[in-house]
């Protein structure tokens, strides 16, 4: 079977050794001696000057929108997974649905002024697939109207721009660590600022708010990443670089393999851009391939390759967004239509080049 995604295990011996020292050191979870050292890996890997460490992706996001004090409408994009909204449902927070470009998927710059009321705090872009939003025109939006900038990078772990992290960008950035994504602990995420001030607040509210022992300075949540998360973090760590360079192989194999094949559109490279390439979505046109998305997605299946219709359904046509006046299909024309037409291939760094070329064969065969 060739799953879509498949976690990275860390060498056993190498995470034992970690094991041995969180048994020696008594020291389960709650800012222990390899979480702070993992912090202070992830940093100086990423080139990000403060990381707080969270026990998944979703609560990172929940908690840096509490952080900012964002409240009233958030404009978003529907095209994403679901915790992206879920995090500003949770929050009391009204997400406003503006429609995405059609090359890389993010959310459309050109749509956001539009989207704008007096009750608009912030923008909440996604870096889909780990490409980088505009990061420019919506900044520069972001400070016409006063409103703050929170990146959801879950995808986008080594994403760098003209060589400078994407994670720098933004008044706050989270990433996912879960199994599945390029870099993991397990389960995990992160929430990188700027600036000393911010991390604290996020670390204290991170773990329900406490200032001290008997001091509690905000009504925080327990999200903290423990202390076999951080161990199984750090051997991952390790290893990035390699697995990034297999991922890069795969990526050009597909791109070499599939580029003449009619009615397959693959997203351009971005420019000035590295990218982890955490996925390889591909966008099938009936019309010219001659099958659907859904019925190719059925025919891999056959032969025990498994891809992803990511994302789809569009987070806006979802029963619990759908009667959002933002969530109307004519509002969203692109994404819509995106999302009914993409699949995403089998993407991880222990993929074979000889299984890449069986999956491009068979679909070269039923085109």
């Amino acid at each position: 079977m060739i799953p879509v995604t498949k976690p990275q295990l860390p060498p056993l011996d190498e995470f034992n050794s970690y094991l041995k020292k969180i048994w020696e050191n008594q020291w389960l979870t709650n800012n222990g001696p390899l979480h702070q050292e993992l912090e202070q890996a992830l940093c100086d890997y990423l080139g990000i000057k403060y990381i707080s460490l969270f026990s998944n992706g979703t609560l990172a996001l929940i908690t840096a929108i509490q952080s900012l004090k964002l409240s009233g409408e958030v404009i978003t994009t529907p095209y994403s997974f679901v915790a992206t909204t879920h995090s500003l449902w949770w929050n009391n927070i009204k997400p406003v649905f503006v429609d995405i470009e059609p090359d890389f998927m993010n959310i459309d710059p050109e749509k956001i002024e539009a989207a704008i009321t007096p009750q608009t705090t912030a923008i909440l872009p996604v870096h889909v697939y780990g490409n980088p939003c505009d990061i420019d025109k919506i900044q520069k939006i972001a400070d016409t109207y006063g409103l703050k900038v929170l990146y959801d990078s879950a995808h986008a772990f080594g994403t760098k721009i003209n060589g400078n992290s994407i994670l720098n960008y933004g008044d706050l950035s989270i990433l996912s660590f879960h199994a599945t994504k390029v870099y993991s602990t397990i389960e995990g995420g992160a929430i990188i600022s700027h600036d000393k001030k911010t991390k604290d607040r996020i670390d204290k509210l991170k773990n329900f708010g406490f200032a001290d022992e008997v001091t509690v300075v905000a009504p925080g949540i327990n999200a903290k990443l423990n202390e076999i998360q951080a161990a199984y973090g750090l051997v991952q760590l390790k290893y990035i670089d390699e697995m990034l360079v297999k991922r890069r192989s795969i990526n050009s194999l597909y791109r070499e393999l599939l580029k003449d094949i009619k009615g397959i559109r693959l997203l351009p490279e971005a420019e000035n851009s590295e990218t982890p390439h955490s996925y390889f979505p591909i966008l099938i046109d009936k019309e010219q391939y001659g099958k659907t998305r859904d019925e190719l997605y059925e025919l891999l299946k056959t032969k025990n390759i498994y891809g992803r219709r990511y994302f789809y359904p569009l987070i806006s046509n979802l029963p619990t967004y759908r009667g959002l006046p933002s969530a109307s299909e004519s509002n969203l024309p692109v994404a819509n239509k995106i999302a009914e037409k993409v699949l995403c291939l089998p993407m991880y760094s222990e993929l074979s080049l000889s299984d890449v070329e069986k999956i491009c064969n068979f679909v070269k065969q039923w085109s």
